[in-house]
């Protein structure tokens, strides 16, 4: 074993081996950072789209398959991984695209399966625009800037908010939809959540949104709200290829497209600061090497995502906090990690307790976690110097964007095809300020200061658990 230099703040450096248990216990402090940010997507689509018999499997799927995603990250296998202690899990910014998947199967009048297998075959082809992202990664700053990335982040968590502000008012569905006893419980949720996040011990800001999530189930119960019929699930959870069959949309598979290429800009970010907190190099070949493989691992690991009945994967970066925090930037922490998450989602009945949760617990903690995807957007945006072009394009892109959903009827002329595309305000605003980016000549007194701003992008629909 050996420990990191004497001129640095961490305990463990990179490359360094803990004693196990060490490692287990910085282990578990990602694990208790990223857990519920990694079930909540399949919590929202499964509620949204009516997947209720689906859910154990898929939660079971997303942590195990975050678990390997994981280990191919730190693990490294040829060209694919950062050889980082970076955390896998289900990514936020593909939500709103999946649910518009899902919704043109289920309007079609498809089933659990059918609409299942509409989004999995999307994801499947998607994650290889990341992957082909991955080799030209350093080339891309001039197209997808941080006005384009901010645009798109902002306009994901914006649309998102209506998804949890419903499941405090009871949950799509609903006939009591806005009792006074659903917007108790979900305030209950959403004010502990706030009190949490106001200590100043970081251990406990950490697990902020699970206490407040405990404290909303607990309200809940108390008001007869709990209902702990738990549906039979098998004892352990065998991963299936591709188990609810293989469809695919060119309308749906669009805007998560969209998404795939701003996530891989994100995902540089996200890794420039894991490797800023590690005490390891921000330029040159290694660090270049190191973007191109987490970035072709984040591809990889949403094939597998969608192979074996998962979402899209990204890097977590409330995980940079947690090496902070504990000082072990160590990458074989990564495997302790790995191997529990891939424990846990061998047993659906893990996904099955957790579908109990009532809507406005999950609806409290959800709206938290939007408005930071959102305020993440907002942030990038601020990094950016902003001049007239750019503050034009947010102002068609957010205009066009959140336009199409407050009045969807403006697509009805539209062929059943662009309709079905520019019906998603994540592919309208992307579009729009990818195409205004490009007709627009830029302003030369900024050219040169806005290249070094994509390496501070460290989003979340990754800083979900972060609030």
């Amino acid at each position: 074993m050996s420990t990191s230099p004497k001129n640095s703040d961490l305990l463990y450096g990179l490359h360094d081996r803990p004693e196990p248990l060490k490692a287990l216990f910085a282990a578990f402090q990602h694990i208790l950072a990223s857990f519920v940010g990694i079930i909540t997507p399949a919590l929202i689509i499964g509620g949204v789209l009516g997947l209720g018999s689906e859910l154990p499997y898929l939660i079971s799927m997303a942590l195990f398959v975050s678990g390997v995603g994981t280990f191919i990250q730190a693990k490294r296998f040829g060209p694919i991984g950062s050889g980082l202690l970076c955390v896998q899990g289900t990514s936020f910014a593909f939500l709103s695209a999946v649910l518009a998947a899902g919704f043109i199967v289920k309007n079609r009048g498809g089933s659990s399966e059918d609409i299942l297998a509409m989004i999995f075959g999307v994801c499947f082809f998607a994650s290889f625009v990341e992957m082909f992202l991955s080799r030209i990664i350093h080339k891309l700053q001039h197209v997808i800037t941080p006005v384009v990335t901010g645009v798109v982040i902002t306009t994901i968590g914006l649309s998102l908010i209506k998804v949890g502000m419903t499941d405090i008012a009871g949950g799509f569905g609903a006939e009591d939809m806005g009792a006074a006893k659903y917007l108790i419980v979900g305030g209950v949720t959403l004010a502990t959540i706030i009190a949490i996040n106001r200590f100043s011990n970081p251990v406990l800001r950490l697990s902020g949104i699970m206490i407040g999530m405990f404290v909303g189930y607990v309200t809940a119960y108390f008001m007869g709200m709990v209902d702990f019929q738990i549906p039979d699930v098998p004892v352990i959870a065998v991963p299936l290829p591709f188990k609810y069959g293989f469809n695919f949309d060119l309308a749906a598979f669009i805007p998560v497209a969209i998404i795939s290429v701003v996530t891989a800009i994100e995902t540089t970010g996200d890794l420039t600061a894991n490797s800023m907190v590690s005490k390891e190099p921000t330029q040159g070949p290694l660090y270049i090497k190191r973007i191109k493989g987490g970035v072709l691992g984040d591809g990889v690991n949403s094939c597998l995502a969608a192979t074996f009945g998962s979402f899209p994967m990204s890097t977590f970066s409330q995980n940079n906090g947690v090496i902070q925090l504990t000082g072990v930037a160590s990458r074989y922490v990564a495997f302790y990690i790995a191997g529990l998450f891939i424990l846990l989602g061998l047993f659906p009945v893990i996904g099955a307790v957790l579908q109990t949760l009532p809507k406005p617990v999950l609806g409290g903690a959800t709206l938290v976690m939007f408005g930071t995807v959102a305020s993440a957007g907002i942030r990038i945006l601020a990094t950016a110097k902003l001049d007239r072009r750019d503050l034009l394009i947010m102002a068609v892109s957010f205009g066009l964007g959140l336009g199409v959903i407050a009045v969807p009827e403006v697509t009805n002329s539209f062929s059943p095809l662009f309709k079905s595309i520019f019906s998603s305000s994540v592919t309208v605003a992307g579009i729009s300020a990818i195409l205004m980016s490009l007709i627009i000549p830029q302003e030369k007194s900024h050219s040169v200061q806005k290249q070094e701003d994509p390496a501070q992008i460290d989003l979340d629909d990754k800083e979900v658990n972060a609030a």
